[in-house]
């Protein structure tokens, strides 16, 4: 089951919304295949400081955070990815490193690279290693309202 503030807060929405069961993975790469999804369509989320204020960049599995990108299309100072001693605890209700994109939950920015606003759908970690959640990428994105920038490069 996703975690409970993230279904509890899709119920809400009344969003259509599959989990999706999978083997249990460490890395978006090992999810997208254990779950049998197009690593384009699976969004990661990356925990990054932005002027040392934590955030969330989400892009597609299929790509890498381009940190130089990030920090123009903020204006920020500086940019860096967080470690996960710095956000573990900021998401009470999941695993570390497998917490969903939904940053508006969790009192933080969300940016969303421009390349998973083409999808269709996207799927996304919900709470747990073994769990994803997919849904219209227009639903995630009038519940979360992202900011849309190009942070993210393809990975070859």
């Amino acid at each position: 089951m996703p975690a409970k503030k993230l279904k509890d807060f899709l119920d809400s929405h009344n969003i259509r919304y599959i989990t999706i069961s999978h083997s249990r993975a460490f890395t978006a790469e090992e999810t997208a295949v254990s779950a049998h999804i197009p690593r384009k369509e699976l969004a990661k989320t990356v925990m990054v400081k932005i002027d040392r204020k934590m955030a969330m960049a989400i892009l597609p599995a299929s790509d890498k955070l381009d940190l130089d990108l990030l920090k123009k299309e903020t204006g920020a100072k500086q940019v860096e990815i967080a470690g996960e001693k710095e956000f573990k605890g900021l998401f009470p209700d999941c695993e570390v490193g497998a917490m969903p994109p939904f940053g508006n939950l969790y009192g933080m920015d969300v940016f969303v690279a421009k390349s998973l606003t083409e999808d269709r759908e996207i799927a996304f970690n919900a709470g747990s290693r073994r769990e994803l959640v997919r849904l219209a990428y227009k639903d995630f994105e009038q519940l979360v309202q992202p900011r849309v920038v190009k942070i993210s490069v393809e990975i070859k």
